[in-house]
């Protein structure tokens, strides 16, 4: 299965991994999926580390990289189709990259782990 995770989720597998609930660890540890990151996610990371809103457990290149490597995530780029999907969604809340996440799961069909699904 095809698998985006958000970035609470992503946060917390790496350093909180407690915080996850248990359906989260299961589809985690699952190496029969296929576990994507958007590109959104690691912009609003380097974004909340550079505004001193986030602290991670290294510094946000090594954390990013060793991330990546640990959780065994293709990253999933920032496209115009997602865009244009995004642009047409109901304005439920104003977060971007919440918005463009969900766009990019109407557009792949794929499904979201986040801390509300888990």
């Amino acid at each position: 299965m095809r698998l985006l995770l958000d970035t609470h989720t992503s946060l917390w597998a790496v350093d909180n991994p407690s915080l996850l609930g248990s359906q989260a660890k299961i589809v985690l540890e699952d190496l029969s999926n296929f576990l994507l990151v958007s590109a959104a996610t690691v912009w609003e990371m380097a974004i909340k580390v550079g505004t001193k809103k986030l602290d991670l457990s290294f510094p946000y290149r090594q954390w990013m990289t060793q991330a990546i490597r640990d959780l065994g995530v293709s990253i999933l780029p920032v496209t115009v189709e997602y865009a244009d999907v995004q642009a047409g969604l109901y304005p439920h809340h104003n977060d971007p990259f919440d918005r463009l996440l969900i766009a990019q799961v109407l557009y792949e069909q794929v499904s979201i782990v986040s801390v509300a699904s888990a």
